[in-house]
């Protein structure tokens, strides 16, 4: 109860300077009527009676240990029942104060021992007013029973609306708080997958260039110093992997699409990927296109041609192959990519699930990749058998295009 009261709302603020408000002018009326229309009793009488009650309440809104426990509210309403029935032996008058009286004891003692004062202050109000008639009437009674009757369920039902109320506010402060849990758990798998895209991003994009780099170097380093024209033109592929990197660093701050499929179909980046793969390493790469070209959906080009520059990276640096042959299909649904090189191959089992060290974040990279779109990822592999790579992806094409 000491919480509840604890807590003022703005109804409960009205109703409280309201009940004042009925104390104060209910002691004014008494007196009025004794001084005045010779019914209330003695004049001096009431008077001291109607100043003893009205400082007793006075004092109990201030009191802090009427709010803070129970014990304290009832030893003032112990007090200010007294006073009042002394204002009731005085004037016939004072029974209209066990109205007031009534939501006091309902509200600042539990519900049990309310009820008890509540039936107490009736009977002492048809006590009271039965002294004056110098008889007792039941219909005398029907007042005082009916004011507690009507205070009773007044304060009973605000207190199961206040009950129903800070439950639903319990309710929103917990819904609110899952909300912000959930946005929290959202923004924080957001950027684990943000993360995840710029590590799959900066393998098949930077790190397969700075490795092209490295390779065009030392090519170049072993040419030096008897072949200088065969360094000079390591040199230059190395500077123009160099400004094609640049560009892919660029485009990620932008986050534009990528500048190999600007404008372009998926066969034309291929094709230039092969050639670009061919001229800095100097392996043979062809590009196979098969089916009805469509122009795909940004996400599906751009996973594709990842995939192609990350598998053509692990076939260059790993496989020391003679050739490698990338196949685009094109079919009703779907569209396939297949990269194959005829090198060392590997044991595919023995890579699985790595993601550190030197290539290792490749395949996990372009499995990732075909699964994020609803694809399938397989790699058959064996020593000194090659590798086959192959990706399938879902596709809605967009219009056709040539290639």
């Amino acid at each position: 109860m000491a919480t509840e009261r604890s807590r003022t709302t703005p109804v409960a603020l009205v109703l409280r300077v309201c009940l004042h408000l009925l104390v104060a002018g209910l002691l004014a009326l008494a007196v009025a009527r004794a001084a005045f229309a010779d019914r209330g009793g003695d004049p001096a009488a009431v008077a001291a009676a109607a100043s003893a009650m009205a400082a007793v309440y006075a004092v109990g809104p201030r009191l802090a240990a009427v709010h803070r426990s129970r014990r304290g509210a009832a030893l003032w309403l112990a007090l200010l029942g007294v006073t009042w029935v002394g204002l009731l032996v005085a004037t016939q008058d004072g029974v209209w104060l066990a109205f007031p009286l009534y939501f006091l004891e309902l509200h600042l003692l539990g519900r049990r021992s309310g009820l008890v004062a509540v039936a107490l202050t009736a009977a002492a109000a048809i006590a009271g007013w039965s002294f004056h008639q110098h008889a007792f009437n039941p219909a005398a009674s029907i007042g005082p029973a009916l004011g507690a009757a009507v205070a009773t369920a007044t304060v009973l039902g605000y207190q199961a609306l206040y009950r129903e109320s800070e439950e639903r506010r319990r309710l929103i402060d917990e819904l609110t708080a899952a909300r912000a849990d959930l946005a929290a758990a959202h923004h924080a798998a957001g950027v684990l997958a943000e993360r995840e895209r710029l590590a799959r991003e900066i393998h098949d994009t930077l790190a397969q260039s700075l490795s092209s780099i490295q390779l065009l170097l030392r090519a170049a380093q072993r040419a030096l110093p008897e072949r200088t024209e065969a360094a000079a033109g390591y040199v230059e592929q190395a500077r123009q992997a160099a400004q094609d990197n640049l560009d892919e660093a660029r485009r990620f701050v932008r986050a534009l699409t990528p500048p190999a499929l600007d404008g372009d179909p998926l066969s034309v980046a291929l094709e230039r990927l092969c050639a670009t793969t061919t001229a800095h390493s100097g392996l043979p790469v062809h590009l196979h296109v098969s089916g009805e070209q469509v122009r795909l959906p940004a996400p599906q080009e751009v996973a594709l041609l990842r995939i192609a520059q990350s598998a053509l990276g692990n076939t260059v640096r790993h496989a020391k192959a003679s050739r490698a042959e990338v196949t685009l299909s094109y079919m009703e649904g779907e569209v396939a990519l297949d990269v194959f090189d005829d090198g060392a191959g590997f044991d595919p089992a023995a890579v699985a699930g790595r993601t550190g060290g030197d290539g290792g974040f490749g395949l996990p990279s372009m499995r990732a990749r075909a699964r994020a779109l609803g694809g399938s990822f397989t790699v058959e592999s064996a020593p000194g058998e090659g590798t086959a790579l192959a990706v399938q992806l879902p596709v809605a094409p967009s219009p056709e295009v040539g290639p």
